[in-house]
């Protein structure tokens, strides 16, 4: 007998697809992240790039769904969460990520230019890294890197 859900099962990164998205309309650079408890399938926070809108160069996807999983938890560390991003994350967002001790990392596309974990210093081979999460890259990389070339080709 096959078995019946009440819900189907969530894709978390078509939710930070969604996210990336609104970023591009609003003319963000457009990647978007979902942070997830694995056990429970909650979204704890999603969110967009908002380096434009806030006047503020840190205020990419990843930061904006760690600040606000560790502020409202009053939590430093979230080893319990999972995160989806659209992007393999920058130099920066890899380090928050390493310092919140998320416990696994679901990347779209790679970015050789800015990427922080399988390209560029590929932080979480060094041996001063305090925490490497597992790392999952590639997971709709083929749509990430279409949203990109389009925001940018258009911005050109």
């Amino acid at each position: 007998m096959t078995e019946i859900h009440p819900h189907p099962p969530v894709n978390f990164m078509d939710l930070a697809f969604r996210q990336a998205e609104a970023a591009y309309e609003k003319g963000e650079v457009p990647i978007g992240a979902v942070l997830v408890d694995p056990a429970s399938g909650e979204v704890l926070a999603a969110d967009h790039n908002r380096v434009e809108e806030r006047h503020d160069p840190t205020a990419h996807a990843e930061m904006l769904v760690i600040q606000a999983v560790a502020t409202s938890r009053r939590e430093k560390r979230l080893p319990f969460a999972d995160l989806y991003v659209t992007l393999e994350p920058c130099p920066m967002c890899a380090t928050a990520i390493s310092f919140a001790r998320l416990r696994r990392v679901i990347y779209g596309a790679p970015d050789p230019k800015g990427g922080g974990i399988d390209s560029g210093p590929r932080l979480y081979t060094l041996p001063t890294c305090h925490h490497r999460p597992q790392v999952i890259g590639g997971s709709g990389e083929d749509r990430s890197a279409e949203l990109l070339r389009s925001f940018f080709k258009a911005r050109r």
